[in-house]
């Protein structure tokens, strides 16, 4: 009898110690979540989440689409194997002769929040900017990424006319250059304007938009409008 008390005892001894243990690990904490935004337009339908490392483009997008700014503005800057551009507030009601590109909202640039690991792949949110030497973001304008498959001679076309530019080639990791050289990208513009999202649903939207007749100012004929909305957050 006593060794069976004994021997109770000891495994109850074991239980309490393995469930004191574990509750003294810590818990990994999970990482914050991320906005999720939609982009409606008559070609389809994109889905994309905003990077939590560019607080300040994730803050002022995520106003302007509570302000409902985006609605109704087209995107007015198109080239195919290259990016879509939208955003201009001209251009909501721009006629066929509105000259787009240069509209701005009243208030500051955005800072540029530039982070290695955040490229112009295929899909690519990013901000765009004029020729300011901060490199600071417009403050409403933006434009998505289509690119291309980069290969060995466009890396060499890269370094050549970056070196001609005076500015250098990015330390692309392997799995970067994998990337771009399986779902493309626009790796030019890495370092020079800022990256705060992706899409990651209807990527296909952005070719047929690519794809249709456009002016000689890159404009689509028909005109693209936009609805953005917020629509959740990634979960961890």
């Amino acid at each position: 009898m006593k060794k069976i008390a004994l021997v109770f005892s000891w495994i109850l001894f074991l239980c309490f110690n393995t469930l004191h243990a574990q509750k003294k690990q810590p818990q990994s904490p999970s990482a914050p979540s991320e906005p999720i935004i939609e982009i409606i337009t008559p070609l389809g339908t994109m889905k994309a989440r905003l990077y939590n490392q560019t607080p300040l483009h994730q803050q002022r997008f995520l106003q302007l689409i509570q302000d409902i700014f985006y609605d109704s503005l087209i995107f007015h800057r198109v080239i195919e194997q290259f990016m879509i551009q939208g955003g201009d507030p001209n251009s909501k009601f721009a006629t066929e002769e509105t000259q787009l590109g240069g509209g701005t909202l009243p208030g500051e640039r955005i800072p540029a929040e530039f982070h290695p690991q955040l490229i112009h792949k295929r899909g690519a949110l990013a901000m765009a900017r004029d020729n300011n030497p901060e490199k600071s973001s417009s403050n409403c304008q933006f434009y998505i990424v289509q690119g291309k498959v980069f290969d060995s001679t466009l890396w060499a076309n890269l370094a050549e006319r970056k070196q001609r530019q005076g500015q250098q080639v990015m330390p692309y990791t392997a799995a970067q250059k994998e990337i771009y050289g399986k779902i493309g990208g626009t790796p030019h513009l890495d370092g020079e304007y800022t990256v705060f999202g992706e899409v990651f649903s209807g990527l296909e939207v952005i070719d047929k938009i690519a794809a249709l007749p456009k002016t000689p100012q890159n404009r689509t004929t028909p005109d693209i409008r936009m609805k953005i909305r917020v629509i959740g957050s990634t979960s961890h």
